[in-house]
């Protein structure tokens, strides 16, 4: 039975013991990445994954991203070529999810897959989410610890906030570091932005590209409507209208502001937080000054334009 608020615990050998049994028991828990704080169950447990998406009321097409302790263990799971090898050499530990076939026989519950032939997986870098990974000796299934389609939590409070009681334990290891969902690619196709910018992929393997989309949702964060605070967004706003709630960024001030610098690595740390406080404001809507769309500004103007779909 679900505690009536969720237990908020620091991150230490206590909270991660406390974690590692809830997943032992088939439960989930909120936990700290170096991209958003995810919601973590054992990836082979069918029934434990299905608690994840009746936490946050996900849609069961859309699959969840496997994380694991280190490349042996993602090779446990996945088919490598030559292209996945070379950017989970250069970029794992970290925000990088590889989309890859599904090893035959690979213990991992179909509903983390929505079905497909193919898993997302990353080896996290994040000390919280290692020691738990360590902790279980399992694969965890973990998307952002948030209700579906809302604003991902980059702090222990979001978690509580926005799942309540429906996650009994998180572990609170502070501000996530990134403050975005980690990059996708599947071949040398970027289905979605992040961290890992195109530029440092192009380093690694030749040819890479973003994904122009069909509809198919083949990899989390694919859905049009997504990372959206409850109020009406308007996007690459120079001043405020009535009711507004502005975030600024560099030149353009506001009532909050992702980099008074225009510094977008300091803006993707902070976005959703700002999303945050501008949807618990006392304003009607919100407006977000322009990002340039370069570099990681390009994830940033992604994650804005689906929230304001």
């Amino acid at each position: 039975m679900a505690a009536p608020n969720p237990r908020i615990l620091p991150y230490g050998t206590v909270a991660i013991a406390a974690a590692a049994a809830e997943i032992a028991r088939g439960g989930i828990v909120g936990i700290a990445t170096e991209t958003v704080y995810g919601l973590a169950a054992d990836a082979t447990d069918a029934q434990a994954v299905a608690r994840i998406y009746a936490a946050k009321g996900r849609p069961s097409f859309n699959p969840l991203i496997v994380h694991v302790a280190d490349l042996a263990a993602a090779e446990s799971i996945a088919l490598f070529d030559d292209d996945a090898r070379a950017l989970a050499a250069a970029f794992w530990p970290g925000a990088l999810t590889l989309v890859l076939p599904l090893s035959p026989g690979a213990p991992i519950a179909a509903l983390v897959v929505a079905g497909l032939s193919t898993v997302a997986i990353r080896v996290p870098a994040h000390r919280a989410m290692q020691a738990l990974l360590a902790a279980t000796g399992k694969p965890l299934a973990a998307p952002s610890a948030n209700a579906s389609g809302g604003i991902s939590p980059t702090c222990a409070e979001h978690v509580a906030a926005s799942l309540g009681a429906a996650v009994p334990i998180i572990v609170d290891d502070g501000a996530t570091q990134r403050g975005l969902e980690s990059t996708i690619v599947a071949g040398r196709t970027i289905l979605r932005p992040g961290p890992i910018t195109a530029d440092l992929l192009a380093q690694f393997i030749p040819g890479v590209r973003a994904s122009h989309g069909d509809g198919a949702i083949t990899a989390p964060g694919q859905l049009a409507s997504h990372y959206a605070p409850a109020k009406p967004l308007r996007l690459d706003a120079i001043d405020a209208r009535p009711d507004e709630w502005l975030i600024g960024f560099g030149a353009i001030g506001g009532d909050d502001t992702l980099s008074a610098t225009g510094d977008p690595i300091e803006a993707a740390a902070n976005l959703f937080a700002a999303l945050h406080r501008a949807d618990a404001s006392p304003r009607g809507s919100i407006a977000v000054a322009p990002i340039p769309d370069t570099g990681i500004g390009t994830a940033i103007n992604d994650r804005l334009k689906r929230a304001a779909h």
